[in-house]
């Protein structure tokens, strides 16, 4: 199949050295050539854009200071990120909070920077650290509780409710859902009522002691916990965006849509940090919306949302999750779109799971995050388990839904024993899956006394390594620059769900060199079109569509149509099954020998341009031959320089682990 097409890569020295070329001579360009022009110098909007942790108190002058070591460090982008060690002086949104914010924003205006406004004091979002709440003591959550009427004496009082002779005694603010029998034959009484107060809070931005010291064993010190707000409820929400999006807006908007590119929202939960036991998201309004989206009457099964021994609980469970997602699609994720949509900017952030896809349909950069080394190089983390699927994910999203951009927090708290290796390799495992903006957590204003042990590490400024960030600052630049208006070559779609992505064909596909994006089901009977010919969305055309995890119903009659010409795979724990299958469905884009599962492979057309990004995940330094669908004149693209040299590609290619490359080919 490559008879006609077969260009080869020469070996590259391994050294990392060659990633300046090393020293050979470099293709001149003039001004007329934008492509290698624009790889050279990106613009300014593809840098990196760290957290930038306000943890401490704060002054101008320091304030532009750090914006300057930003910019002569390849940091053009920041997200202001208001965070515990703040003192009490500098409340949430308090005049002396905007006030700094007014000032970085200016700054960032005058320094041709840009800016990205964090919706929460601290997080996770939707409660305007606290002040939702104490405006109105009815936007605390709700929860689900069940209680086992066979069991409970009269008398007792049983997760918050009173029982007598008759079952619960109910006060004014609490509902009686329904009473349901068990599989053992008890009688359960699932009830609503507000969350208990001291439960469901979020993180604070201020120390509980004045001026606490760093402790021995570097864990961090105890800080403001203020009330959550009810995502559910669409009154709560609303209040939130007056008090956060609405108040930015009045005091910045001079600067939005220029200067302030977007809004963050970090993680929405339902019961946020010291959840209640036996609570279940929800209340009866929810119940409700339940069995409208399912179509079904939930209430036999709500049993099973609290006891794990019931018929099928796992499945109904998920059910109910799923439902509950599509609940907040409509009470959060979108009122808040529509408000950036109306105001001039992105709303950006991740919501609270890594295969959440569904919500990023809200999100004008959908985005996703990498915390606790969840993904590590060397380990399975990297291809397999949930988190394994968010990188792939988001730009899944992005491409589906139209978008420029999306967008990962990357390295939040891997550890002060987190390396400058490490980082680089994370970033490049997210590029290579097609993320085009990154935002580092974090950048630390303080690391004085406990601020250094907080969400660790400080991965700019304050650690080891910023001397050596610009060439790698740039090198992202460019890579997410690659990334983004371009057109990715895919013809492999894996089918996932709102908040369900699998990962085991993923594995296999990402192994064997196969590309392929991520398609929610209800893009088949929303704004798909399907025929014999494949899935066409959004330019994709996709030949091939993997089926993992049972599909809506929804979607049948789509499948279907699939299934008869044969484009439908059936994932059955077996790789080369799948390979073999994809193979007669595809046409290989490129091909290694020998073959090397470490090496992974994406490819753009940008400007004309067949664009390769070859990026070794793996430990161990590889040589081997790579075989491109694409013709043209050859070239090798420097990350760290920006140098442009035509080779002869008639050799193997080699790769130290970790190392990524780019070629491209000009027609």
């Amino acid at each position: 199949m490559f008879e006609t097409r077969r260009r080869f890569i020469q070996k590259i020295g391994a050294s990392s050295a060659a990633l300046s070329l090393g020293g050979l001579p470099r293709l001149a360009y003039g001004k007329d050539n934008q492509f290698l022009s624009q790889w050279q110098t990106p613009a300014r909007e593809f840098s990196q854009a760290p957290f930038w942790f306000w943890n401490d108190d704060l002054s101008e002058k320091e304030i532009t200071r750090q914006l300057l070591d930003f910019c002569d460090h390849g940091v053009y982008g920041f997200v202001i990120h208001p965070r515990a060690g703040l003192p009490r002086s500098i409340g949430w949104m308090s005049d002396r909070m905007i006030h700094y914010m007014r000032h970085a924003i200016n700054e960032a205006k005058r320094l041709d920077m840009w800016v990205v406004l964090y919706d929460e004091g601290m997080y996770p979002s939707g409660s305007s650290s606290g002040q939702v709440v104490a405006e109105n003591p009815t936007f605390r959550p709700r929860g689900l509780f069940a209680v086992d009427l066979d069991e409970a004496k009269s008398g007792d009082e049983v997760r918050g409710f009173k029982i007598d002779e008759n079952g619960p005694v109910l006060r004014e603010d609490q509902k009686l859902i329904a009473i349901v029998k068990r599989n053992d034959g008890h009688r359960i009484a699932v009830l609503d009522r507000y969350i208990t107060p001291g439960y469901s809070l979020i993180r604070g931005l201020h120390f509980k002691e004045n001026g606490p010291q760093r402790r021995a064993d570097k864990r961090e010190v105890a800080e403001d916990m203020p009330p959550l707000g009810d995502i559910l409820n669409p009154e709560s929400v609303q209040c939130f965006i007056r008090l956060v999006y609405q108040h930015c807006y009045d005091e910045f908007k001079e600067h939005f849509g220029t200067t302030i590119k977007a809004m963050f929202t970090d993680e929405p939960s339902f019961f946020g940090k010291r959840g209640e036991r036996g609570a279940v998201p929800g209340n009866a309004d929810v119940l409700q919306f339940v069995n409208e989206w399912s179509g079904e009457d939930f209430t036999p099964h709500l049993p099973s949302l609290f006891f794990e021994d019931e018929p099928n609980a796992a499945e109904h469970r998920a059910q109910y999750n799923r439902a509950l997602q599509a609940r907040l699609e409509e009470t959060f994720y979108a009122p808040i779109s529509k408000w950036c949509t109306e105001h001039g900017v992105a709303l950006t952030g991740h919501p609270a799971a890594p295969d959440d896809i569904g919500h990023l349909r809200y999100f004008q950069i959908p985005g996703q995050d990498i915390v606790w080394r969840y993904i590590e190089p060397g380990k399975p983390s990297a291809l397999e388990g949930a988190q394994s699927t968010q990188a792939k994910c988001a730009s899944s999203a992005m491409i589906h839904l139209g978008q420029r951009f999306n967008s990962n927090e990357y390295c939040g708290a891997y550890g002060h024993n987190f390396t400058f290796r490490e980082m680089q390799w994370l970033a490049n495992w997210l590029i290579i899956r097609g993320c085009n903006r990154l935002y580092p957590h974090a950048f630390y204003y303080s690391v004085r006394g406990p601020r250094v042990d907080e969400r660790p590490p400080d991965v700019g400024p304050n650690n080891t390594w910023w001397g050596e960030f610009k060439p790698f600052a740039d090198a992202t630049s460019r890579l997410c620059w690659l990334n983004a208006d371009s057109r990715h070559v895919c013809e492999v779609a894996i089918l996932g769900l709102n908040d369900l992505l699998p990962w085991k064909a993923a594995k296999a596909c990402f192994q064997n060199q196969i590309d392929f994006n991520y398609l929610e089901a209800r893009h088949l009977w929303e704004d798909a079109t399907v025929d014999e010919n494949g899935v066409h969305i959004a330019g994709m055309h996709y030949k091939a569509l993997i089926i993992e995890v049972e599909p809506p119903k929804q979607a049948a009659p789509m499948i279907e149509t699939l299934q008869k010409v044969g484009r439908v795979i059936q994932w059955k724990d077996d790789e080369s099954r799948l390979v073999a299958s994809l193979k007669k469905l595809i046409e290989p884009d490129v091909a290694l020998s020998p073959q090397e599962n470490d090496i992974r492979v994406r490819h753009v057309v940008k400007d004309g341009r067949d664009c390769y990004l070859l990026f070794n995940e793996g430990e161990k330094t590889l040589e081997t031959r790579i075989q491109f669908s694409a013709s043209g004149e050859a070239k090798r693209l420097a990350l760290h320089t920006g140098e442009s040299q035509a080779f002869d590609p008639e050799s193997e290619l080699s790769f130290e682990p970790h190392q990524m490359r780019v070629v491209i080919f000009e027609t």
